[in-house]
C-alpha cells in the first residue's frame, strides 16, 4: 500500500500527463530532464494507484480520477477472502449451556451450529443464549437447536463476495457476523470455512486509515 500523499515529482508528472496525454516514459523524462530509469518507479507507483493508466505503444494518460473516487473504488475491491476469521462452531445437538460456554471462552458473539454430516444448520448469537438463559430453565437439558435461527433464516456469504456488500447486510440484517460457506446452491449442504464479523469490516478501515492506498 501507498501513502496517499505523492510527492512534488509524482504531481508534477500527473499535471504532465493531464495536459498532454496520452504521452510516453520517455517524453515525460525529456520534460523532468531525468531519465526513464530515475523516472520508472514514480510511474509504476502513480498507474498501480490509479491515478495514471497505460496502454502499450499508446502511453500514459490521466485517468480524471480524484483521490477520493480511487480511494472508494479500491475498498470495494476488497474481497472476503482477505479479511475473514475462522468461524466457532458447536455441534446442533449441544445444549446451550456448552454454547455459553464456548462463546466465552472463544470471546465470540456469534456461533455457527453444524449438523453430524458437519453441514451449517443453524446460527447462535448473544441474544439468543441470553433469552434461553432468562428464567428457571436447565441450561443442561436444552439442546441448542431448540433456539437457534435456521435455514432459510440464514443470512451467508462466500469468500469471493465483496465485503463492502457483506458490511450492507450486516447493516441490514442488524447482526453481528456471517458464516463465510464454500460456494454451494444446496442450502442443506452448506459448509462453513470462516467468519466475517463487525470487528473484522472494522479492521480493515482501520487499514485503510493508517496506510492508505492512493
Amino acid at each position: 500500500m501507498l501513502p496517499i500523499e505523492l510527492n512534488k515529482r509524482q504531481e508534477k508528472i500527473v499535471e504532465i500527463v493531464k495536459d498532454l496525454g496520452p504521452i510516453t516514459g520517455e517524453q515525460i523524462a525529456d520534460r523532468l530532464d531525468l531519465t526513464r530509469a530515475t523516472l520508472r518507479p514514480d510511474l509504476a507507483i502513480l498507474t498501480m494507484s490509479g491515478y495514471l493508466d497505460a496502454r502499450p505503444r499508446v502511453g500514459y494518460f490521466y485517468t480524471g480520477k480524484t483521490s477520493a473516487q480511487l480511494l472508494t473504488e479500491k475498498i470495494r475491491q476488497i474481497q472476503v477472502k482477505e479479511y475473514l476469521s475462522m468461524p466457532v462452531l458447536v455441534q446442533e445437538d449441544a445444549t446451550v449451556y456448552d454454547a455459553i460456554c464456548t462463546m466465552f471462552l472463544e470471546d465470540v458473539g456469534t456461533l455457527f451450529v453444524v449438523n453430524k454430516h458437519s453441514k451449517l444448520a443453524g446460527v447462535l448469537s448473544r441474544k439468543d443464549l441470553l433469552r434461553a438463559s432468562m428464567g428457571n430453565q436447565d441450561l443442561n437439558s436444552i439442546p441448542v437447536s431448540i433456539i437457534m435461527t435456521r435455514m432459510p433464516n440464514i443470512t451467508v456469504c462466500s469468500k469471493e463476495d465483496l465485503l463492502v456488500e457483506v458490511a450492507e447486510k450486516l447493516i441490514d440484517k442488524q447482526i453481528d457476523a456471517l458464516p463465510v460457506i464454500k460456494n454451494s446452491t444446496d442450502e442443506d449442504a452448506f459448509e462453513v470455512i470462516g467468519r466475517i464479523t463487525k470487528t473484522n469490516i472494522t479492521k480493515a478501515l482501520v487499514d485503510f486509515s493508517g496506510d492508505a492506498i492512493i
